[in-house]
């Protein structure tokens, strides 16, 4: 959905947990086709990628854990609905001095133009 939407230019580095789908060769393969970088933390060490491990731990805390889910377009339908408007609209997050990251984006590129 990202790279359609935001087509990220080359070196955008994709930080992830050790979960066997962000270690299968296709989702890799997907990465480098696309010129992106993947960052894993090493096993044991969630420090390496500590903002994403968050993300993940925070995303089952918050959504994942609270209901069963019967289907996987159910729960793909609910995740993004989650990722798109709450989380990354509306959620502050302290590692972005409490703004959301929608927020932190427009600020990040209002101070690029303004020193351009």
């Amino acid at each position: 959905m990202a790279l359609g939407r935001r087509r990220p230019p080359a070196q955008l580095v994709h930080y992830s947990d050790r979960g066997s789908q962000y270690a299968s060769d296709a989702y890799r393969a997907v990465l480098r086709e696309h010129g992106i970088v993947c960052s894993m933390s090493r096993r044991g060490n969630c420090w390496d990628n500590a903002v994403v491990e968050s993300f993940f731990a925070t995303l089952k805390t918050e959504l994942i854990h609270r209901r069963s889910w019967p289907t996987r377009r159910e729960v793909t339908t609910v995740i993004t609905e989650y990722i798109e408007v709450f989380y990354n609209r509306h959620r502050v997050h302290s590692f972005l001095a409490y703004r959301s990251p929608a927020d932190d984006e427009q600020e990040r590129r209002r101070t690029a133009a303004q020193a351009a």
